[in-house]
């Protein structure tokens, strides 16, 4: 016992020793607050900027290292007691070719952009990022060191405005401080960094800071910003209120059929009250959470698992980095028309908490499996419930738990969690996550199992005892509660050249996370990989790196499901290129034999898959964007459980027609060949055309055609149809006043064919109107 406590004490003096270099050689800036505010107008002819301090961005820092920037960037910035401001004159020895597009918000990656990063409580997890490129149109995004992730689905209401010169650009932004939470206190100390992006023939990224690429942590090497005297976030108390009016037509795929018509009508309020400096409630009655912007396509075809869609409703995404955790425990797309919503998040010193609760009108899971998983839906209320608190002891160790809850009349399921991350020096990253589950389903789940893609008929009435069985039925026949645990490791060293990493995760049979995205259980699997990094001067390719792994999985009964082993090369410089590519070899089983059993021992095949594959993306001319992807080799037929020749081909063309006017253009083909000939044949086309008809307002149209033709007399275990097809389509005009003051009008249909429709037959049109305004009071 006397041992157990020695090696503790000696484990938690290392931690507080604080071994990470943070701030070393960084800048530092003390920010003056003044008693008066400007007018964002893209002019610094206010007296306050004469008293603003002011910034060089002196540094380079990608694809140089810490070398002289190319070009001459002044900040000048100043608070007063509710906002930070910052001015930024962008200088350009040629003006002519300065890049900028008048593009919808968070769309404007590639152009020139200048911008912050701010840390406000200096602690290195999370960072708020704004940038403005010359015309003013915004970008912000979050950070989270924790997960190594950067989003940019949260939208804050701040002003920016931007405007050419002759001798380049200048923009101006307003960041109000009821955007951030932070410690109220007489003076402030904030981790900053302020960047400019100069995309050129190589987008160079350039900084106030220098950048240690011998540190793995990115926010430990930010600057620091003193000042702010007195800062207040003010009442910070938002009301929007909204209408979302549609009306809904839909028919059988018999063109023959009347319409039948659905009117609605949904008023809505939303709230978000900045309680203290550090603390934000949100709230929302009968939200509107349909979605406005179409999801990207993708094409589901021998795929045994559920797709991911991103989460991109406002009230969910407000804070949601505060219930991040190493595995994805919450997934609020899993909560899908609520009628009520709370959530509560705070930050006060070391500690960070949230709270979220919210219904929804029926109840909506993944059924994970080691082979398959699947979407069940229960036609019952259900309550959902996440808790998050984070204990920050320092900038290199954070201790953490969550708690979920998702529960129906019938159904129940709850999660424990802990996790922690510990990164003891600049190079090395230790994170483990242990999570416990039970879980209740309805007596009867099982049967929406029936019949399924496994099956080759669909019986009037599923028993357990006659049913075609798959492993969905199997995972969901379950008799009153059950429960299991999973537990996740890794380990990063990281240099400056090179890396080394290996994770280990292990989730039993009978865990559940269902108000997350957890597709796999009875499931366990060891990755060990690393890579070498060349960095080169004076050549077409900055950087090179070479990079591979090893993983193997299996399942808790100790059989084989998978071993993989992949090596890779990328290759990064001119023209913005970024070019790789890799050859995979593995190992892993292919569908049950005896569908009415777990097993894998005994009861698959093990096939050998060797295959490449190739990445290029690249900017020839500044209005074009390039992108393909291209595999080919082996690929398991899962439908009929033997190896096949899969050819994948995705060309993707980003085309800025006018500075207002743009093309997104991507197509997805892909084949399989078996013995016997060509299985299936899918092609997908996504094209979204965007115009910006000003910085607030825009037209967009989109159009995802799916067209999938089989050769029906190849498939052993099943009947499937000769061909299948569906097209949908949304044209959308929309007015931003701000990401919440918004109007939108649209229109979206769907139509459908297959072997018994000929032709593409129109089924479904919508026609929908949303009116929302923020009141900041």
């Amino acid at each position: 016992m006397k041992k157990l406590i020695y090696v503790l004490c000696l484990i938690f003096s290392v931690i507080s020793s604080n071994t990470v270099a943070g701030h070393r050689d960084n800048f530092h800036v003390d920010i003056p607050t003044l008693s008066q505010s400007i007018t964002v107008d893209g002019e610094f002819d206010e007296p306050q900027w004469q008293q603003a301090a002011q910034v060089s961005l002196a540094f380079e820092t990608s694809p140089g290292e810490n070398i002289a920037a190319p070009v001459t960037t002044m900040v000048k910035v100043f608070a007063t007691q509710d906002q930070l401001l910052f001015a930024f004159t962008a200088n350009d020895p040629e003006p002519h070719k300065i890049r900028a597009n008048l593009r919808d918000r968070d769309n404007s990656w590639g152009d020139d952009l200048v911008g912050v990063k701010l840390d406000t409580y200096n602690n290195a997890k999370l960072a708020y990022q704004f940038f403005v490129n010359p015309f003013g149109v915004q970008s912000d995004s979050i950070e989270n060191e924790l997960t190594g992730q950067e989003s940019d689905a949260w939208d804050g209401i701040w002003q920016s405005m931007g405007k050419m010169t002759p001798t380049g650009y200048q923009v101006e932004i307003a960041l109000p401080l009821r955007l951030f939470n932070f410690n109220q206190s007489d003076m402030q100390t904030w981790g900053i960094e302020l960047v400019r992006f100069y995309p050129r023939n190589e987008t160079h990224r350039l900084s106030s800071s220098k950048i240690d690429r011998n540190n793995n942590c990115q926010l430990c090497q930010l600057g620091t910003a003193t000042g702010l005297a007195n800062a207040q976030q003010g009442q910070d108390l938002q009301i929007t209120p909204s209408v979302v009016a549609n009306r809904q037509q839909q028919r059988d795929l018999n063109p023959n059929t009347a319409w039948e018509t659905d009117n609605n009508i949904e008023v809505g309020l939303d709230l978000r009250w900045g309680v203290t400096p550090t603390t934000l409630l949100n709230a929302t009655i009968n939200p509107d959470f349909s979605q406005v912007e179409a999801d990207s396509g993708q094409l589901n075809i021998n795929n045994n698992f559920a797709l991911f869609f991103d989460e991109k409703r406002a009230f969910f995404l407000d804070n949601q980095d505060y219930f991040d955790t190493q595995m994805s425990l919450l997934h609020t797309r899993n909560i899908g028309s609520p009628d009520y919503g709370i959530k509560l998040t705070s930050q006060i010193d070391e500690h960070t908490v949230g709270f979220l609760a919210a219904n929804d009108v029926q109840t909506q899971f993944l059924v994970p499996g080691n082979l398959s998983s699947a979407v069940a839906t229960i036609d019952q209320e259900s309550q959902n419930i996440a808790s998050r608190y984070r204990y920050d002891l320092n900038k290199q160790f954070s201790v953490g738990t969550m708690v979920t809850l998702k529960r129906a009349e019938n159904y129940h399921n709850y999660v424990a969690s802990t996790d922690l991350k510990y990164q003891p020096t600049d190079n090395d990253t230790f994170t483990a996550q242990y999570a416990y589950s039970q879980t209740q389903y309805p007596d009867d789940l099982f049967e929406d199992f029936c019949g399924s893609d496994d099956c080759s008929t669909i019986p009037p009435s599923c028993d357990l005892q006659q049913c075609d069985f798959n492993e969905r039925v199997l995972r969901t026949a379950k008799d009153g509660a059950f429960n299991d645990s999973v537990y996740r490791l890794t380990y990063n060293h990281d240099r400056r050249n090179w890396w080394v990493s290996s994770s280990y995760i292990s989730i039993g049979e009978d865990f559940r996370g269902d108000l997350g995205f957890i597709e796999k259980v009875d499931f366990s699997k060891f990755v060990a990989g690393g890579g070498y990094n060349w960095y080169l001067n004076d050549n077409f390719f900055s950087q090179i790196t070479l990079k591979g792994d090893w993983d193997i999985s299996h399942n808790q009964a100790g059989d084989e499901i998978e071993q993989e082993t992949e090596m890779s090369i990328s290759f990064e410089g001119g023209w913005q290129s970024y070019i790789a590519s890799g050859l995979v070899n593995r190992e892993r089983v292919g569908r049950r034999i005896n569908a009415s059993t777990i097993a894998i021992a005994g009861n698959t095949r093990s096939f050998n898959e060797t295959f490449g594959w190739f990445y290029g993306q690249f900017t020839p001319l500044d209005p074009l964007r390039l992108e393909l992807e291209l595999s080919y080799g082996d690929d398991i037929d899962f439908a009929n459980n033997q190896l096949g020749s899969k050819t994948k081909i995705i060309p993707e063309v980003q085309w800025k027609l006018t500075e207002s006017i743009a093309l997104d253009l991507s197509h997805r083909y892909q084949s399989l060949n078996v013995d016997n000939g060509r299985l299936y044949t899918a092609n997908l086309t996504d094209v979204r055309l965007n115009w910006q008809l000003s910085l607030r307002s825009f037209i967009r149209l989109s159009s995802v055609y799916t067209h999938i033709e089989r050769d029906p007399s190849l498939y052993i275990y099943q009947h499937r149809q000769a061909k299948y097809q569906d097209l949908g389509n949304e044209l959308l005009y929309g007015y931003k006043l701000n990401p919440q003051s918004v109007f939108y009008l649209g229109y979206s249909d769907a139509f459908v064919a297959d072997d018994t429709i000929d032709t593409l037959t129109q089924h479904d049109k919508t026609y929908f109107m949303k009116l929302s305004y923020a009141w900041l009071l």
